[in-house]
């Protein structure tokens, strides 16, 4: 059961019992981290219930986890207080926790500490993520949406009746309030998972009302169930800026730096290369998933200076989206014959270069302006290939023109 899902369904709960749902906030964590879900999700169910009648829901909802694997570890956290009224400390965790990895332990220990009342199913790593949850209202301000259609149970883990020409017409419609629907180079749905889970689709945008058009507009199979969550999807809050001698793996950077030398396409169709600056080197990383990303990451020279993002892991940073700041665009050329045309020929070592049949000469090289594939501003993966938690240029509010991939 995935965690949307639990969310939704303690959602349900706690109307039956009487309380409200102000939102659902889905919280995604940071995408680096070893134990976690696909996303690395956490959920908040914002409600006014009373704190003993919303363990008890929770606790059931935890139930219907499949905790018999030893990687499901589920825990909940019930904060007695208005979500922008947590403790600072909680707040911070949130923060730490989307950008780098914490200690089940720390979790625990803060909930006591803070009176937060909590439950657990395995050994309580889940813990984590649900303190997150609870504090990052209080520690976030962008927030962007999500609206998902559940699967009637019968129908989990087969093949999922969508509609494609009816999601990319509707998504067609509602861009750019509406984003990463539809990946335009390769066809593919993206708002449809490919995972044997409970969700039919998600359609994430800037506007709730504009995700819910869309979605009303998709022709599919039967819905059991709609929920819109508030989330962090989409806004870059796990990238820290960083210098590159700075950089640690399990968590994600936005650095700046010098391209060493050429790419190079290595077997898979990954493509790498190096930045140098801050008296360190980076390798950094366009995996084939990335598709025509790669072209980008290969037309960079050495001397072009980008600011790169993504999260490093065994020392590679593996690309989000780079910034183009500074562009190489000459290179040394052998000089032309200024009287017959002709290129000329090296006169010997540190000699310079002569024509043979003209006698004119020249000091050396000449700078000769080469046509770039690339241009100052940001470029990123396709919507099939970007995290959830990334955020796509279409939203704005980036420090240089965008280029922005459909």
């Amino acid at each position: 059961m995935c965690t949307t899902y639990a969310a939704a369904t303690l959602a349900e709960s706690i109307r039956n019992a009487g309380g409200t749902v102000e939102r659902l906030l889905l919280v995604r964590l940071n995408p680096a981290v070893e134990h976690k879900t696909r996303g690395n999700a956490a959920l908040a169910v914002h409600t006014d219930l009373d704190a003993d009648t919303a363990l008890g829901l929770a606790e059931d909802v935890l139930d219907m986890a499949e905790t018999d694997d030893p990687r499901t570890n589920p825990g909940a956290i019930v904060a007695d207080c208005d979500p922008e009224d947590v403790p600072p400390q909680v707040a911070t965790f949130a923060r730490e926790t989307i950008r780098s990895i914490q200690d089940p332990m720390a979790a625990t220990t803060l909930a006591d500490v803070v009176g937060f009342a909590r439950c657990q199913r395995g050994n309580g790593r889940g813990l984590v993520g649900a303190l997150a949850a609870v504090g990052a209202w209080a520690a976030l301000s962008d927030w962007t949406y999500e609206h998902i259609a559940y699967r009637e149970r019968d129908r989990w883990g087969t093949e999922r009746a969508v509609d494609s020409e009816s999601v990319r017409a509707a998504a067609e419609e509602y861009y750019p309030e509406v984003w990463d629907t539809v990946d335009r180079a390769s066809g593919y749905p993206v708002c449809v998972p490919r995972t044997p889970c409970p969700i039919l689709y998600g359609i994430r945008g800037d506007d709730p009302t504009a995700c819910r058009a869309v979605a009303d507009a998709i022709d599919s199979e039967p819905i059991a169930r709609r929920a819109t969550f508030v989330t962090n999807q989409g806004t870059d809050v796990h990238l820290q800026d960083a210098t590159l001698d700075a950089v640690t793996a399990d968590s994600a950077y936005r650095v700046t730096g010098t391209v060493v030398e050429a790419s190079e396409t290595r077997a898979g169709g990954h493509v790498f290369l190096t930045l140098e600056g801050d008296g360190a080197t980076l390798d950094c990383a366009a995996f084939e998933p990335t598709k025509g990303f790669r072209n980008r990451v290969r037309s960079l020279k050495a001397g072009d200076r980008i600011t790169a993002c993504g999260e490093v892991t065994d020392g590679t940073l593996k690309l989000e989206k780079f910034a183009v700041r500074d562009l190489v665009r000459t290179e040394a050329v052998t000089p032309d014959c200024p009287d017959c045309g002709r290129s000329m020929k090296s006169a010997g070592r540190n000699q310079g270069y002569r024509c043979r049949d003209c006698g004119t000469s020249a000091d050396g090289k000449t700078a000769q302006s080469i046509e770039r594939g690339l241009e100052r501003g940001w470029y990123e993966v396709p919507p099939v290939a970007r995290r959830h938690i990334a955020k796509p240029l279409v939203r704005g509010g980036f420090d240089a023109p965008t280029h922005p991939s459909r």
